[in-house]
């Protein structure tokens, strides 16, 4: 009982923290006449996202051993989609390098 209660326990503080680092980087501040939108650059750790989609992927392993399937297959979506995620950072990247995207 208390092995899958540390495996819930690491697997929330994972996703939590997914969470708190995928928010929007959009700040909007009240000037003295009228609203103004100011949006900031996002980068993104490309190694930094590696490493959670690999750390996540051998979880999925050992979930998978462990016999906890549907945990298995919730990290495995987890991996997929911080690789979609990551996915779509390079690309926004090699598209904001470029004078004339298209």
């Amino acid at each position: 009982m208390s092995k899958k209660f540390s495996v819930l326990a690491v697997t929330a503080a994972m996703v939590g923290g997914f969470f708190v680092t995928s928010m929007p980087a959009h700040a909007a501040t009240t000037a003295g006449q009228g609203d103004v939108a100011v949006t900031a650059a996002v980068k993104c750790n490309e190694r930094q996202m590696r490493q959670q989609i690999a750390d996540l992927k051998a979880k999925a392993g050992k979930l998978k051993h462990l016999g906890e399937t549907a945990a298995a297959r919730k990290a495995l979506s987890d991996a997929a989609a911080l690789q979609k995620r990551l996915d779509a950072c390079i690309k926004a990247d090699d598209d904001a390098s470029k004078p004339f995207p298209g």
